[in-house]
Parts: structure tokens; C-alpha cells; sequence
């Protein structure tokens, strides 16, 4: 079984979306993992990558995504 590893955390999900989408493009499968608690509204959300693809993931997360 792959192990994923997370490659980036917000607080909003639209964000998580956001790059999710931009790593699709580029041929690369991810999952968006709610870790927020439902009644208090606190916690995060996570994108997973499979592990050879981590490298590149960031990259693309880094040079090519910005929320201004």
C-alpha cells in the first residue's frame, strides 16, 4: 500500500481546491483530507500526494500558486 505525504495545509478548503486543481494539470493525483473538527470549527485541511511525486508537487506549489 503507498503511503501519501502531505504537501500542503490551509484553513480553507477553496484553497485546497485550488491546488488540488493545479496538480491535476500537471498529471498529478491528490487528495484533499478534511482534519477540521465539525462542531467547533477548528483544524485544517491537507493535500496528499503519492510519494513520488512530492518533489514535484511542491514545485508547482511554489512557483506557479499564489493566493494575493
Amino acid at each position: 500500500m503507498v503511503k501519501w505525504q502531505t504537501i500542503y495545509k490551509t484553513d480553507l478548503l477553496y484553497r485546497a481546491e485550488i491546488v488540488k486543481s493545479y496538480l491535476s494539470d500537471e498529471s498529478i493525483e491528490s487528495i484533499v483530507l478534511d482534519k477540521k473538527d465539525s462542531a467547533y470549527q477548528f483544524g485544517h485541511y491537507e493535500l496528499l500526494v503519492k510519494p513520488e511525486q512530492v518533489l514535484q508537487a511542491i514545485k508547482i506549489i511554489e512557483d506557479d500558486i499564489t493566493f494575493g
